[in-house]
């Protein structure tokens, strides 16, 4: 494990975390890529969807122990194809439910109630049991905390209007751009409130607001990585 490393990814709403993630592994050898910020998506998704007494738990809660909710859905976190997947109750759950538009900002509210302490010493050990074996590059947040042993730590930004367009782009343009504008401000400021936006000693600023593709922004990152790469 001493000689793998732990890429962390952060970044505003928007500004092309999860791309720049999976294209990491293109270039990253024997890389692996943990979504941390799934586990909340599918508490949220399991809230919406499958247990409606979810929705109690969580109002009424002043530190919720999300752990605990994980145990009722019976969560796990699994590796297929060099990315890790959520299955509740033994199903397989597809990353585009977890990343709508009304999940995000749900996840965003949640986690501003949330009680992280055992969330962030689950999500330590599971780090930790992929690192025996593999590079890992961990789109999440609240990282350093999280994983103060973090090799490498990237802050992803982009001007508003360019975040509100890729988004709108992610979307297929189904959705109204100036409700995603409003939707960006409103995850941006529970995030703040949060400390997801904090900026460590150890944080890289990366701002990708002029790249016109993600292969340029992960150029960017690539940059500040000393391990060997690979085409």
């Amino acid at each position: 494990m001493e000689n793998n490393v732990v890429i962390g990814i952060e970044g505003l709403v928007g500004s092309g975390k999860t791309s720049i993630s999976r294209e990491l592994l293109k270039y990253i050898p024997n890389s692996i890529l943990l979504h941390g910020g799934n586990i909340y998506r599918a508490i949220v998704y399991a809230m919406m969807n499958l247990k409606p007494d979810l929705k109690k738990m969580i109002k009424e809660s002043k530190n919720l122990d999300v752990t605990k909710i994980m145990k009722k859905i019976n969560l796990e976190v699994k590796l297929e194809d060099r990315e890790t997947v959520i299955y509740i109750e033994g199903k397989k759950i597809n990353s585009s439910d977890l990343q709508s538009q009304q999940s995000s900002l749900a996840v965003s509210a949640v986690s501003n109630v949330a009680d992280n302490k055992n969330l962030y010493e689950f999500g330590k050990n599971l780090i930790d049991s992929y690192r025996e074996n593999y590079n890992v590059i961990l789109s999440s947040r609240d990282i350093v905390r999280m994983y103060p042993d973090v090799t490498y730590h990237f802050f992803i930004t982009a001007d508003l209007k360019e975040r509100v367009n890729r988004k709108y782009i992610q979307y297929n343009k189904n959705i109204p751009i100036e409700q995603i504008e409003q939707t960006i401000i409103s995850r941006d400021e529970l995030q703040q409130k949060s400390g997801y936006y904090d900026i460590h000693n150890i944080t890289k600023v990366i701002d990708v607001t002029d790249c016109k593709s993600v292969e340029e922004s992960t150029e960017k990152v690539l940059k500040h990585i000393k391990i060997k790469a690979t085409a």
